[in-house]
């Protein structure tokens, strides 16, 4: 039996890296997967819906279409996000506003849309996607670490409000995963130097390399699957040893 069979999963920001991997697993695990993005993807056994979550009511009214076509929303994986580089001093207000707009009002967005289904339907399972920038200090990464430092306080705040209505919430704190956006990044700032700057990135984690896609998406599969029925409030770092080896 798949382990997701005849589930109904959403996955914001689906459309490429961790949430794409993560799409892909669950579909293949059973799950009837929509993919709410603002960038388009057409990927089989995907359901494609287009979603800007920092905007509250297109996010209300893509969880409303869900829930109207299948009846029940079982899972919820709020992956959408956007990083940032830049200390206090260099984040103009613009950067730091976008920043909220995406990271932190659009996974309140999310569970403030899914909630409602999920607890009119019996219960259901959400993962945030943190960072373990939520719990280091990290250089350069003072917008970025504040928007993951409030979904991991909004995970054990989910967890804890809602245990009576059988909605497990946790959050997995991913190090550098090899995603396309640590191509492009590498691409705009070391143009010819791509090789040797992933190569010293990947040695700052313990395990001297990045992690994949795949790895998140498994670890978030077993956070989804009756295996860990037992588990919620929790914060699960996946970082190559990063957190506790490193500091």
């Amino acid at each position: 039996m798949k382990k997701l069979q005849n589930r109904v999963a959403v996955v914001t920001g689906g459309s490429s890296g961790i949430g794409r991997s993560i799409s892909h697993l669950f579909a293949l695990e059973g799950a009837r997967v929509f993919n709410l993005d603002i960038q388009a993807a057409d990927d089989k056994g995907i359901i494609f819906m287009p979603c800007d979550v920092s905007d509250q009511e297109k996010t209300s009214h893509a969880f409303n279409g869900i829930m109207s076509r299948e009846g029940s929303i079982d899972i919820l994986i709020n992956n959408a996000g956007i990083s940032h580089i830049g200390t206090v001093e260099t984040t103009p207000e613009e950067d730091f506003d976008r920043i909220y707009r995406v990271n932190i009002k659009g996974v309140y967005n999310c569970l403030y849309s899914c909630i409602p289904h999920m607890k009119r339907s019996g219960g259901g399972i959400i993962i945030n996607m943190s960072s373990i920038a939520a719990e280091v200090g990290l250089p350069d990464r003072f917008a970025y670490s504040m928007s993951k430092g409030a979904v991991s306080m909004m995970t054990l705040s989910v967890a804890r409000d809602y245990l009576q209505d059988n909605i497990r919430c946790m959050a997995i704190a991913p190090a550098r995963i090899h995603t396309p956006f640590v191509d492009d990044f590498l691409a705009r700032n070391y143009p010819g130097r791509e090789k040797e700057m992933f190569e010293k990135l990947a040695k700052t984690q313990p395990l001297g390399r990045m992690g994949k896609p795949e790895e998140v998406a498994r670890f978030a599969l077993y956070l989804c699957s009756e295996e860990a029925g037992f588990m919620t409030g929790s914060i699960y770092p996946i970082d190559g040893g990063f957190i506790k080896i490193n500091t």
